[in-house]
């Protein structure tokens, strides 16, 4: 992943003692930072879902109380990675992967053109959310949360949640759970401000040790790379130091964690750039924020890990990283 940038001379000699100012300050401003929310459903994250799709996935997401569109996003994402074309070893198809069996019976025909198509996105994610729907209505007067019960159902079988009275104690399943409501805040557009990672001040120091190296296309840091890095191999490395594990290219590297607005950036935050500014798979560069409107960045090839400016050009927008996050993100797109 990279971008061409124009450096400033300000954004080069900004000193050490500047970002540590600024590491010291994740944890200053968080507290003022942490609380506060605002009243509204649940809408998408700006570009989270490709255009393509946006429409569909805010309409259907909005099908019954046990689905929302960032979970209906989440699902499509962590199944197929919105490939409409995506097939599995188990023979599951297409955006919303059903297998042949299921979709005959839950398949529907969502843009009332006379044919349900598993193939056709039109069709397939308005059979996700009704068979999620209909997956609820089997689970309806079960405790617990109805969201979490239906995706229990989705993974286990409605009788297995009926049984244990909410989500089974399957580990398969709970994590199945927790990796889909945790993925789905990556595609929600806040309406809270969002916590402050615990991990940044950790991740800035490394991308700071790394100043001055010399960009590598495809870098990632080993010795056989002169421990040069890309972009994207700089922000994977800087978070490895924290216990966190990235995805390895930047536009997968959005949906580690959910979104916060510009003004509510904190130092840590990944920061994104993209050639299309409503889809997050056209990303195609990102840095880490250290406050101030500066990011640590590995620019370009003939340059090297330095301070640039992210406003201007295509900022796309920002993650705040979480262990959860990043580890609820699928290993296929």
């Amino acid at each position: 992943m990279r971008k061409v940038w124009v450096a400033g001379g300000a954004a080069i000699g900004l000193g050490l003692s500047f970002v540590m100012l600024l590491v010291v300050g994740v944890y200053i401003v968080a507290g003022n930072l942490a609380g506060g929310a605002a009243a509204g459903g649940v809408g998408l994250a700006k570009g989270a879902v490709p255009a393509a799709y946006q429409t569909l996935v805010q309409k259907w997401g909005n099908l019954c109380p046990a689905i929302n569109p960032a979970l209906l996003a989440a699902q499509l994402y962590q199944e197929s990675g919105f490939n409409p074309g995506a097939r599995s070893p188990a023979k599951a198809q297409g955006i919303a992967q059903f297998i042949p069996g299921t979709w005959a019976t839950h398949g529907v025909d969502g843009d009332g053109d006379g044919d349900r198509d598993v193939w056709d996105p039109a069709d397939a994610i308005p059979s996700a959310a009704s068979y999620d729907c209909e997956l609820a209505k089997y689970v309806k007067d079960v405790p617990g949360d109805i969201s979490a019960n239906m995706l229990a159902s989705y993974n286990a079988g409605a009788y297995a949640v009926i049984r244990y009275g909410g989500v089974p104690p399957y580990r398969e399943t709970r994590n199945y759970v927790k990796t889909i409501t945790t993925l789905a805040k990556s595609f929600a557009a806040p309406v809270a401000r969002v916590d402050p990672s615990r991990q940044a001040a950790g991740a800035i120091a490394y991308a700071q040790s790394k100043l001055g190296t010399p960009y590598l296309w495809g870098g990632t840091g080993t010795a056989a790379q002169s421990g040069r890095f890309d972009c994207s191999g700089l922000t994977q490395a800087s978070y490895d130091q924290v216990g966190i594990k990235l995805p390895r290219v930047a536009n997968d590297q959005y949906n580690a964690g959910p979104h916060p607005a510009r003004n509510e950036l904190l130092p840590g935050d990944l920061v994104f750039f993209s050639h299309d500014p409503n889809d997050s798979r056209a990303i195609h560069h990102v840095g880490i924020y250290v406050g101030g409107g500066y990011m640590i960045d590995a620019p370009r090839t003939g340059a090297v890990i330095r301070f640039d400016p992210i406003d201007g050009g295509d900022y796309f927008g920002a993650t705040r990283v979480t262990e959860d996050g990043a580890k609820a993100l699928p290993t296929h797109v």
